[in-house]
Parts: structure tokens; C-alpha cells; sequence
């Protein structure tokens, strides 16, 4: 079974209906399309004091509902990230 792996950039807070529904929506989705799907939580804050290079392992890139974030600076550093890379790029 073919997979991607998405990393949802965010501030996971689980008192956010959307965030505590952001992984089934994704597991739904690949169920769907026939294709296993795995996500991991990067917070803004980490990207913004290390950088980008966690987000290389990814197939596809989630900005995660939730403003405003621990670090803006992170949040635009991800877009950014995948704007220049051509990796693909869900806001919400």
C-alpha cells in the first residue's frame, strides 16, 4: 500500500475541535484514496528555532487552523519551505 507522511504545522491544542479532528480527517482521506496515511505535529516555535530541516521528511505540509501561533516566524518559515520546494501545501 503506497503511504505519505504529512506534517501538520501548528500548535496542537486539543481544547480545538479541529485540531483533535485534523488526524481522523487525514486517516479518512487515505482510506478513501487507498493509501496509508501518517501526520506529525511540528510546532511553530520548533521551526523557528531549528529550522526547516524537520520538515524535509514529509511528502505534504499542513497549516494547521489555530492563530495566532507560538511563532508566526515558524508558521511563514514552513510556507515558505514548501512554496520553494514545490511540496505540497494545505492552509486552513
Amino acid at each position: 500500500m503506497r503511504g505519505a507522511r504529512i506534517g501538520i504545522v501548528g500548535d496542537y491544542d486539543p481544547g480545538y475541535m479541529s485540531h483533535r479532528e485534523t488526524g481522523a480527517a487525514l486517516e479518512d482521506s487515505g482510506r478513501r484514496l487507498g493509501i496509508r496515511v501518517e501526520y506529525e505535529w511540528v510546532a511553530t516555535d520548533a521551526v523557528s528555532v531549528g529550522g526547516t530541516g524537520a520538515l524535509r521528511d514529509f511528502d505534504g505540509l499542513w497549516a494547521a487552523p489555530g492563530s495566532p501561533y507560538r511563532s508566526l516566524e515558524g508558521a511563514l518559515a514552513a510556507i515558505c519551505f514548501a512554496r520553494e520546494r514545490g511540496v505540497p501545501f494545505f492552509g486552513t
